[in-house]
């Protein structure tokens, strides 16, 4: 029997969800779909600068979760951006957490970096 998944928890919701090319000419109507978990991984290691390890803590599943996470939710911005594709933030598995970490932008309104605060 498989093991039960771990909802991963996120600090809020995006603010902004859907993505896109404002020169958009061929038609196309084909959406990448980026999870909320996935956003938070991008959101949490490439703004707010924490490591894997402390990305895992933050969300509370394993670092090797966070890598595939990672890996995936980079090569769908990727194909967003090179391919001209609309990208919209939706769905997953996750749980909106109601605690203030005091490490992050989300909990604590200003910008930080591994705990500090960015002038």
């Amino acid at each position: 029997m498989a093991r039960p998944r771990k909802r991963r928890r996120v600090c809020g919701m995006p603010r902004f969800k859907i993505f896109g090319p404002l020169n958009k000419s061929d038609g196309s109507k084909e959406i990448i779909l980026l999870t909320i978990d996935e956003y938070e991984v991008i959101r949490l290691i490439d703004f707010e600068g924490f490591e894997q390890e402390q990305c895992a803590e933050k969300m509370g599943v394993a670092r090797s979760t966070i890598q595939r996470m990672y890996t995936s939710a980079r090569k769908k911005v990727a194909e967003s951006l090179v391919n001209g594709k609309v990208l919209k933030i939706e769905g997953g598995d996750y749980v909106v957490s109601n605690i203030n970490c005091g490490q992050c932008s989300f909990c604590c309104g200003r910008r930080h970096r591994h705990g500090q605060i960015n002038s």
